[in-house]
């Protein structure tokens, strides 16, 4: 239904710049009766028996995989997705959805013995009622549905706002899967809306208890704050300046192919990417010259091309921000190892060598397909170089023995690092998540319903105590 704000959103196509679709934008009353509904929503997904909500949630799963060429191209079309890179979020997608199907059969509580005679202490793992999911451009299916589908599968109801250039595929298909798989009318809710209409109130508003927020570091900054003075959990996925290590013994083919993939899968558009690669200088001239080579082999252009492997840039503000980092980049002394143009939202591969520490490009997110490259002389200054970011999302090291690499990786501060890998990993069972200015909170597997979910105290005294007065 039609939102009651005077304003038009409209939906772009960031390859070629055509109109999707209109929205009329959800105004503060639409988002007050989204979270009354979600409310009450959650009050009878609660009654629904957890085999009949497991079945549901993996109905939903189902459909989508019915669906899938569908939703590979409202993907390609309306964030400038390859069909490479549909087809791997697709693939997340029904994974965390299988995942949260189990939630259902999985709300166990515990029962605890006490100090007091005659009395025993029950634990019941309860939803916490109402989730606000705030999601992103780059990844908006899954990253949606990865707070989505667990909240749900935890018992909850969900008020959903997708980013403003991706409202179909971060927010109106979430809720059409959940409506054919039978989710009850009221637990899952889109609005579709922005800032300038809404203000603070998705996040102030009295009725959730937690706001579950993917984005950039400053925005995840004032969420945070706001959710916290109004005495919700915030749970934050935010920016990263991820590190991809080489060693003096790593296999340097493989390590070419895994920085590739991990710098520019999906345009460099994903918090986890390699924004900078760190080189043993043993390696360093040999790595850049196949790099380069690699690199300049990709195929930039149409995402409807099966060819391609780098599309648009998600708007012109992301083209420009990378124009200008390049440029500062390279007047603070990095030296252009490949210089890509830049034409309307499609940004050509550019590699940065002989980057130290302190410049822009090795210290900001370069969200797109930049990336800097960086030597060191040994296993030490490695991890001074990784660590010295105020970001900590994920990383990778690459060398011919594990232990070093996992020893190495202890070492720097991030949330999630790999070894012999690419940076890119997200799996339904694993904990992800940030440290540093990366975010807050774990998501997937255990995790994600420990997030998802409160533990109540019930005591049952089966005797008569005694007190002192």
């Amino acid at each position: 239904m039609d939102g009651n704000s005077s304003r038009t959103l409209a939906d772009l196509n960031p390859y070629n710049g055509e109109t999707l679709t209109e929205f009329k934008m959800a105004s503060k009353s639409d988002l007050d009766q989204a979270y009354k509904s979600a409310k009450l929503g959650q009050r009878e997904w609660d009654k629904v028996n957890p085999y009949r909500r497991r079945d549901i949630l993996e109905k939903a799963a189902v459909y989508v995989e019915q669906n899938r060429e569908d939703i590979t191209s409202i993907i390609i079309e309306e964030l400038g997705g390859t069909r490479l890179k549909a087809n791997f979020e697709i693939g997340l997608v029904i994974d965390i959805i299988k995942e949260a199907a189990t939630y259902p059969l999985r709300m166990e509580g515990k029962i605890l013995p006490s100090p007091v005679d005659g009395k025993e202490n029950r634990l019941y793992r309860k939803p916490v009622g109402v989730v606000g999911v705030i999601s992103p451009f780059n990844f908006p299916f899954f990253l949606s549905m990865k707070s989505v589908a667990p909240a749900i599968g935890a018992g909850n109801s969900v008020v959903l706002k997708p980013h403003e250039q991706t409202p179909i595929t971060g927010g109106t298909l979430l809720a059409k899967i959940f409506e054919e798989a039978g989710v009850p009318k009221g637990v899952i809710n889109v609005v579709v809306t922005d800032i300038e209409e809404i203000g603070d109130d998705f996040v102030t508003h009295p009725i959730p208890e937690i706001i579950s927020f993917t984005g950039s570091t400053a925005v995840g900054r004032y969420i945070g704050v706001k959710a916290i003075e109004n005495f919700k959990k915030p749970l934050l996925e935010l920016g990263g300046n991820s590190a991809l290590i080489i060693l003096d013994d790593a296999d340097l083919d493989y390590a070419v192919e895994a920085a590739t993939f991990s710098r520019f899968t999906h345009q460099g558009q994903i918090c986890m990417s390699a924004n900078r690669i760190l080189v043993h200088r043993s390696l360093y001239e040999e790595f850049n010259r196949k790099y380069k080579e690699k690199v300049s082999s990709l195929k930039v252009g149409d995402p409807k091309d099966p060819d391609t492997i780098i599309g648009p840039v998600m708007n012109e503000r992301q083209a420009s921000t990378l124009a200008r980092l390049i440029d500062q980049g390279i007047s603070e002394g990095a030296v252009p190892l490949l210089k890509g143009e830049i034409t309307g939202n499609l940004v050509h591969p550019t590699i940065l060598t002989d980057v130290s520490p302190d410049m822009c490009v090795a210290q900001e997110e370069l969200f797109g397909p930049v990336v800097s490259v960086m030597p060191f002389d040994s296993d030490e200054e490695a991890i001074e170089l990784a660590n010295n970011t105020t970001f900590g999302l994920s990383g990778a090291v690459h060398t011919g023995s594990v232990d070093r690499g996992v020893q190495l990786a202890q070492q720097v501060e991030t949330g999630m690092i790999h070894v012999n890998d690419i940076t890119i990993n997200d799996e339904p069972i694993v904990a992800f998540g940030g440290e540093k200015n990366s975010g807050i909170g774990r998501l997937n597997g255990e995790w994600s319903l420990d997030e998802f979910t409160t533990m109540k105290w019930i005591s049952v005294n089966h005797t008569k105590r005694t007190f002192p007065y």
